[in-house]
């Protein structure tokens, strides 16, 4: 009863309410700055590796707030995410995964610099804000900041986790030991494998979580690139081995996009809102999530962490979650619901590395998990410094809270499929709904700083920015002077 109605309200939330509401935005967003993720995409990448403003290195620089957003987009979402998504939706979703994520990029701009604009500065110089900060600051709607952080604590303390913790431990599905022994939990029989994997990385969560956001950073630097190059590495083996497949591929990919007919018919499940509803919770862009990372970035510019944060979604979707969709789709592997999501792509990978395959797509799983958990409770702690009057709260309530999150993930390793997509979706579109009119509201400011980037640019200085350069009280301000 309460899965029929978790999925009843996800089917409404997005089609039709959501998917207007992003698309609207996205369009209005690109056209507003001129497609600013297309137009200023070379810089972007050359922002990537401007030095960090801070030479003590004590704070957060534009590449580890980067490295951070991406650790939470980057996961479990660009493996199963887009598994399932084909496997229910059609080969179709993957064009419309590209087409959202092209169009959101320009949202991720806005909120991003919008952050940045309105951060704050702690006791120990560290930078923090996201949307609670210019909602409550900018549109003068303190009410409503704290709905929108109740929401990102939904959001990412519960429902990301439950979902991340699930996809990680069906990737075990395709060993012939996890239907060996089960537990009865909760009424219904569960793999002991699911069970132990539920007891593993929630106490490797809960170790890292009591070592301090620092090491967050620090970790995820060091990994997300690594594991994101080796998972487009074997994604491209098998491409390569099955290059004659390529071009009937696409055709395949096009044709079921474009059939209206089969999309009017079931648009509620079609390929058009699986495409966008697994890019949102993929590349989370316009989701107000990635702000929260932004804001602690020390820059000399607001645009500067804008830009960057483009990057971030085209690294997600344009390059991860098309290397899950080509690699499987290439290897022409049997495509149904029965093996949606990490059994489709450990079928298709094992087409090319035999045994191996399932158990790299296992590992990518493990590490794919482990920094998206790691950077979900990234914002969370965000969350509830808004909420505690804009200072964080106690190391030990933190501890608690911390423990409580990782208890959270073991639950999720033994919850039915459906029920952790349901508890996900409603929680992020929630925060969607709020961030995204947020952004919509102040539009004229994110654009203003950006037009203040260019210009000071083309008169060859490195841009800095003044809150009186595009007409704000600098006094409204907490960083900007």
């Amino acid at each position: 009863m309460l899965l029929d109605i978790l999925n009843k309200i996800d089917d409404i939330l997005y089609f039709p309410v959501l998917i207007i509401i992003m698309v609207i935005a996205g369009l209005y967003f690109s056209f507003r700055t001129k497609f600013v993720q297309l137009r200023l995409f070379g810089e972007s990448c050359r922002l990537l590796m401007e030095p960090s403003e801070d030479k003590s290195g004590k704070t957060v620089s534009s590449f580890q707030a980067l490295m951070i957003s991406t650790a939470s987009r980057v996961g479990t979402g660009n493996i199963v995410g887009v598994s399932t998504a084909i496997c229910i939706g059609g080969p179709g979703a993957c064009f419309w995964m590209w087409i959202m994520c092209i169009i959101t990029a320009a949202s991720a701009f806005m909120e991003s610099t919008l952050a940045q604009i309105y951060k704050r500065k702690d006791k120990d110089g560290n930078y923090f804000g996201g949307p609670a900060y210019y909602i409550e600051k900018a549109l003068h709607a303190p009410w409503l900041s704290v709905i929108f952080c109740i929401f990102l604590i939904a959001t990412y303390g519960i429902g990301f986790n439950l979902l991340c913790a699930y996809n990680l431990q069906s990737s075990f599905v395709a060993y012939p030991f996890y239907g060996s022994h089960t537990l009865s939990l909760f009424g219904s029989d569960v793999s002991a494998v699911a069970v132990g994997v539920g007891i593993a990385l929630t106490i490797l969560v809960a170790f890292f979580m009591l070592g301090g956001g620092k090491r967050v950073v620090r970790f995820t630097e060091i990994l997300v690139p690594i594991m994101g190059m080796a998972y487009v590495l074997i994604s491209l083996i098998v491409i390569f081995v099955n290059i004659k497949n390529i071009p009937s591929m696409f055709v395949t990919i096009f044709k079921d996009a474009f059939d209206f007919r089969s999309i009017l018919g079931g648009i509620a499940g079609s390929c058009l809102v699986y495409g966008i509803k697994r890019g949102l919770y993929s590349n989370e862009a316009g989701v107000g999530s990635a702000p929260n990372a932004s804001a602690s970035a020390n820059v000399s510019h607001p645009a500067k962490q804008g830009l960057v944060q483009t990057l971030s979604v085209y690294i997600d979707t344009l390059l991860l979650c098309t290397a899950t969709a080509l690699m499987c789709l290439s290897t022409g592997v049997e495509r149904n619901a029965d093996v949606a999501g990490a059994p489709y792509v450990q079928n298709a990978i094992s087409t090319v590395f035999g045994s191996f395959g399932p158990l790299f797509i296992t590992l990518a799983m493990v590490l794919f998990a482990f920094t998206t958990l790691l950077g979900n409770l990234f914002y969370v702690d965000n969350a509830l410094a808004y909420l505690n009057k804009k200072k964080m709260p106690s190391k030990r309530f933190l501890d608690i809270f911390h423990i409580f999150c990782a208890v959270i993930i073991f639950f999720g390793t033994v919850i039915p499929m459906d029920a952790a997509w349901a508890v996900a979706d409603i929680t992020m579109g929630g925060m969607t709904m709020i961030n995204i009119p947020a952004c919509a509201l102040l539009g004229s400011i994110a654009v203003h700083a950006l037009k203040d980037y260019e210009t000071q640019k083309k008169a060859g200085k490195n841009p800095v920015f003044r809150a009186s350069n595009i007409g704000l009280d600098a006094e409204q301000l907490d960083h900007w002077k």
